[in-house]
């Protein structure tokens, strides 16, 4: 079955760096845009990040542009999110998504 494995959050100051990773299965991961989003407690789930099948198209929510890149590894189905200069509005769980499914997504939190 199709299974999206998220991994990399954590506890980081602000203006730290965090590299997520999400490793797909159970689909042909080089055949499917993927994304990441994100959910802040008490707000709606909201698109951060998205990325096509070769990894030349992409588009960033604006709140991350600059700051953050998606890519992808298709020889390892691996869909990635490097964060940089973070800062405490980006807490929020981080979700990988792919083919409307979703892994169960990895914490990132950002505080002093």
């Amino acid at each position: 079955q199709v299974q999206l494995v998220e991994s990399g959050g954590g506890l980081v100051q602000p203006g730290g760096s965090l590299r997520l990773s999400c490793v797909a299965s159970g689909f042909t991961f080089s055949r499917n845009a993927a994304s990441w989003y994100r959910q802040a407690p008490g707000k709606e789930r909201e698109l951060v990040a998205a990325i096509g099948t070769d990894g030349r198209s992409t588009n960033y929510a604006d709140a991350v542009k600059g700051r953050f890149t998606i890519s992808r590894d298709n020889a390892k189905s691996t869909v990635y999110l490097q964060m940089n200069k973070l800062s405490p509005e980006d807490t929020a769980v981080y979700y990988c998504g792919a083919i409307g499914s979703w892994g169960r997504g990895t914490q990132v939190t950002v505080s002093s």
